[in-house]
């Protein structure tokens, strides 16, 4: 079925709705430049400085795992202004935080907004896009997510000279307010409303599928084999390594030979590769499809990931610099252009309506849970075992991911989310 809003209104309400993708990527990035100068005001231990960091991430997937029953009680429009608001509290507050605890406490809530955002943003807009655009109007999220880091990135180095973090904090404010008023002025999602029936009440099928345990949803056959490819995907995009590259990638390029005088540029480079890659996966995703970019994706990830170990392991010699800068492009690349956004858009699209948010919810917070995990293991197990052993670990996870896809992943482009549903029964019967 094709979306009912008008096409002005509906570019409005994806353009608003879709700053929630930058607010996910900009306070996920701003903390980069802002680490180098808070942990000296505050006088940060180490320890303090990974709580900093991964505050957020904790956050992050408590906020998916809370985003899919209001939801579907209150609605999407209702729960995406409640997002906004807490984007602008906890910005609010890292902004003007006086010590350790206060930082910790705005990035929490930060982290409840980014989690919360990642998880119903895409899912809102599937629902309000038609079939033949779906794609393209989900991958707008993961651009400003991109654009999100990029910009955090920039405003960094815009105020590094004068160690200025609260500025650096601050500057999201703008996009955060900007989404809080323009979500006052975007329509409920249809698919909601017409699962809420047209007087406004609430169906027999809704009221069980708001109180919808996991036990009950996976019951399910359709429901399992979505959570299954939601999951997975979800799983794979994190321990396929994409955030080592992007936290890790300075000293990375150290190791190699280059010498990493600074980091902030570096991160801007990686940002830019990133965006530029996710803008051309806009014509592709409905044109395309989702699995075959899925499957040049991992591909892609696999084969980039090989050299790089390598080059980590000075096997290319004087060489081996140049072979890890073009490695790591390729792999960004790579990922920008399948696994980053695909992901996304297949855990908007696989689930029935009645359990959707909370299926989603369910892969965003997998996925919140591997980056957490990523991110913590990663230095350690690169000094236990080597860098390039870790990545070559990385590379049989894309080529694992690989295997699945070709099996497992059902092409959603063009399809109506009944057809989707159809096709997932047929596949669950097997």
């Amino acid at each position: 079925m094709e979306s009912a809003i008008p096409t002005w209104r509906l570019a409005l309400t994806v353009g608003v709705v879709a700053l929630g993708g930058l607010l996910f990527g900009f306070d996920t990035g701003v903390i980069s430049g802002a680490l180098l100068f808070l942990k000296e005001d505050f006088h940060l231990t180490s320890f303090q400085e990974g709580a900093v960091i991964s505050s957020l991430l904790l956050g992050a997937a408590a906020g998916a795992l809370w985003s899919g029953g209001p939801a579907d009680r209150w609605g999407r429009r209702k729960t995406l202004i409640v997002i906004a608001a807490t984007f602008t509290l906890g910005l609010l507050l890292a902004t003007l935080a006086t010590g350790f605890w206060t930082l910790v406490a705005a990035r929490v809530i930060l982290g409840l907004a980014v989690g919360s955002a990642s998880s119903l943003v895409p899912l809102y807009l599937a629902e309000v896009a038609p079939p033949r655009l779906r794609g393209r109007l989900i991958t707008v999220n993961q651009i400003l997510l991109t654009a999100g880091i990029l910009v955090s990135y920039l405003i960094n180095l815009w105020f590094a000279d004068d160690a200025n973090w609260r500025a650096m904090f601050g500057a999201g404010l703008i996009p955060s307010v900007l989404m809080l008023v323009g979500l006052f002025f975007v329509p409920e999602s249809p698919v909601w409303l017409r699962r809420r029936g047209q007087g406004g009440g609430v169906t027999a099928r809704e009221e069980g599928g708001s109180h919808r345990t996991l036990r009950g949803m996976l019951a399910e056959p359709v429901v399992r084999r979505a959570l299954l490819i939601g999951v997975t995907i979800g799983a794979v995009q994190q321990f396929a390594g994409i955030n080592t590259i992007i936290y890790y990638a300075p000293s990375i390029m150290q190791r190699a030979g280059l010498p990493a005088t600074n980091s902030i540029m570096y991160s801007v480079a990686i940002g830019v590769a990133n965006l530029l890659m996710t803008v051309a996966a806009i014509p592709l995703v409905d044109r395309a499809g989702r699995k075959p970019l899925l499957i040049l994706s991992l591909v892609g990830m696999a084969a980039a990931l090989v050299p790089l170990g390598c080059a980590l392991n000075g096997s290319f010699g004087g060489a081996s610099h140049t072979v890890s800068l073009v490695s790591m492009g390729l792999y960004v690349s790579a990922f920008a252009v399948g696994i980053g956004p695909v992901f996304w858009i297949l855990a908007a699209e696989v689930f029935p309506p009645d359990v959707r948010a909370k299926g989603v919810a369910l892969c965003v917070l997998v996925n919140w849970s591997a980056n957490f995990v990523v991110g913590q293991l990663f230095l350690p197990a690169a000094d236990l075992f080597g860098e390039a052993s870790v990545f070559w670990c990385f590379a049989a996870v894309c080529v694992a991911a690989l295997a699945f896809v070709v099996r497992t992943v059902p092409e959603t482009k063009n399809r109506s989310f009944e057809e989707i549903q159809r096709e997932l029964a047929s596949g669950a019967q097997h």
